[in-house]
């Protein structure tokens, strides 16, 4: 997690947001997205979320709806109350008893992907 003392940036289960967001630290997504999510951090996506669109990250947890592109750097963590589907990129992929898996999925960490996500973010002082 970025140094952001433990804390989330947070969409809210009553917000409703269509566009992108760029983020440098962690983000939770409790309401309804329709977009692109870039972030060198970690994405959860919370047990009555309804997200479609992109996902690029470094770690994400899935407890609920998602449909479209996941790009992840690691570790995506889909837990058993999510519902998956479209085109995953992982690093690392876990699947707990209960999940819905439906889409295509490529396991590795060297992709176009992950290194234009890397590239845009470097930090300058």
């Amino acid at each position: 997690m970025n140094d952001t003392n433990g804390q989330y940036s947070r969409i809210e289960k009553a917000t409703t947001i269509t566009g992108n967001i760029i983020s440098e630290t962690d983000l939770r997504i409790d309401g309804n997205m329709d977009g692109t999510v870039t972030t060198k951090g970690k994405i959860v996506i919370g047990k009555e979320a309804k997200v479609k669109g992109t996902i690029n990250c470094q770690n994400a947890d899935v407890e609920g709806s998602f449909s479209g592109e996941v790009n992840v750097i690691d570790r995506l963590n889909l837990k058993s109350t999510c519902n998956v589907e479209g085109d995953v990129r992982v690093g690392k992929l876990i699947v707990e008893a209960g999940a819905l898996f439906n889409a295509t999925c490529s396991m590795s960490n060297d992709y176009e992907g992950v290194k234009t996500l890397t590239k845009n973010h470097e930090k300058t002082a």
